[in-house]
């Protein structure tokens, strides 16, 4: 039976093309133009995967893909996206979108993430992640950060003490996760993961714990949780501070006593599950906040891992990006064997945004577009090639400024724009100074005396 996509887009153009195409590889495709259209039909059919444009008429992405979440959970989700919208296109992963795409469209290119999307979920509705992990490999970079990353992964794997994971969406969380189970004692066992900013609200406990035939409106058949697949190996929790409170008291009891009760269900079922939990916040300033209970912080709190940036590591750019040309050589059926040097200095000197997720796909998408065995400036996106150092500032005040506050006005400005390089530049201080066309001292200088202490 073919594949059913729904294709989300307001330019009739685009849906179109991308109808056409699809419909002669074989889905089953139909269009819609707005969020509440595409809305209206999920609710009556049932889709594998639906394409959305990030930016539509009536919806943004985000609302889009959290309204899917709930009316068609087990649909794959892709976005379209705009490349100086990668940032937004990182959040949408992280409310559970599969991957995104970005403008210009190529039709290879989203042929082979739909496939990969689709694969994925055939994965997941098949439970595959009860049966024993499968080792991915695992690449450490050149960096002081990654050689203290594999060195606290060998030290901690042994134990069964919870982790804490920290880092930015796109460092590697679960890979990191995946390593320790692979030199644990559990390495036989299941490694189930769990990406909890993807869970809606109203279906987290059934997603962890299961549910019985019967306990909520849609529960056709009885349910197992994500703790009773990974029973005698690992549970990783993606983003464990999008849990609501109700479920953090679920799973701190399960902290406690190592038992379960499904949803609907009266009998409790023991489970032995080592927990790793990530996150891309700070959950002690979370527990402060009242966000995050303080009992259920310190269970997982035995031992802490923290992933720096892409961006704060760039040794490691290089090792990772050949390792991805290898993957997309695989995924895409061609020979490409090498960067120019000028590629590598332009990657190096970008800020990575969506981390090595970001880098995995801006490297994909050059070896497609590669015209010979040789990746080239030709084949980046102009964002990387020709980066935006400055945020755009809004000029208009709704206030009037008096004379005497001109200077500071002007000092604040100057402070945020040096600020803005900093950060772009990967607090690399000789490239910042080179954009902002001063040299290294004037530089420091100021920094000094904005109180600039990085």
């Amino acid at each position: 039976m073919a594949k059913k996509i729904l294709i989300v887009d307001d330019d009739q153009d685009i849906r179109m093309l991308l109808d056409k195409f699809l419909s002669k590889k074989g889905y089953e495709t139909k269009t819609a133009s707005d969020g509440s259209s595409a809305i209206e039909i999920l609710k009556s059919n049932k889709y594998d995967l639906v394409l959305c444009d990030f930016k539509l008429p009536d919806l943004n992405g985000l609302e889009l893909i959290q309204k899917i979440k709930v009316i068609n959970p087990d649909a794959a989700l892709l976005v379209i996206t705009g490349y100086s919208d990668v940032k937004v296109a990182v959040k949408a992963i992280k409310l559970g979108a599969y991957d995104y795409v970005t403008k210009p469209l190529y039709p290879d290119e989203i042929l082979i993430t739909i496939d990969q999307a689709l694969k994925n979920k055939n994965k997941k509705d098949q439970n595959q992640n009860k049966q024993p992990n499968k080792q991915k490999k695992f690449v450490i970079g050149d960096s002081v950060q990654a050689h203290e990353v594999m060195k606290h992964v060998r030290l901690i794997a042994p134990t069964d003490m919870s982790v804490i994971i920290q880092g930015e969406t796109g460092t590697g969380k679960e890979f990191v996760a995946n390593e320790i189970h692979n030199h644990s004692k559990r390495k036989d066992a299941p490694f189930v993961a769990i990406d909890c900013g993807a869970l809606p609200k109203d279906l987290a406990g059934s997603e962890l714990f299961g549910h019985v035939k019967g306990a909520f409106t849609g529960a056709l058949n009885d349910k197992e949780g994500s703790f009773e697949s990974a029973n005698g190996g690992t549970l990783f929790l993606d983003e464990i501070g999008n849990l609501s409170y109700e479920n953090q008291v679920k799973l701190l009891r399960v902290t406690q006593e190592r038992k379960i009760k499904k949803i609907g269900g009266t009998k409790d079922i023991p489970i032995d599950v080592r927990l790793i939990v990530a996150t891309n916040e700070n959950l002690s300033e979370a527990v402060k906040n009242g966000e995050f209970r303080e009992d259920l912080y310190h269970r997982f709190n035995e031992f802490r891992i923290h992933l720096s940036p892409l961006r704060e590591r760039s040794t490691d750019i290089k090792v990772f990006a050949r390792y991805f040309l290898e993957m997309a050589n695989q995924d895409l059926n061609k020979q490409v064997n090498e960067f120019a040097p000028e590629v590598l200095v332009k990657m190096k000197d970008y800020y990575w945004h969506g981390n090595l997720r970001e880098l995995y796909n801006v490297v994909k998408r050059s070896v497609l577009l590669a015209q010979t065995d040789v990746i080239t400036l030709e084949c980046l996106p102009e964002e990387i090639k020709s980066p935006v150092y400055f945020e755009q500032v809004d000029t208009h005040y709704t206030t009037k400024v008096e004379p005497a506050n001109l200077k500071s006005v002007s000092k604040i400005a100057e402070r945020d724009a040096i600020i803005s390089v900093l950060e772009k530049t990967g607090y690399n201080k000789t490239k910042a100074a080179d954009v902002l066309n001063i040299d290294r001292k004037t530089l420091y200088n100021k920094m000094k005396s904005f109180n600039i202490d990085l």
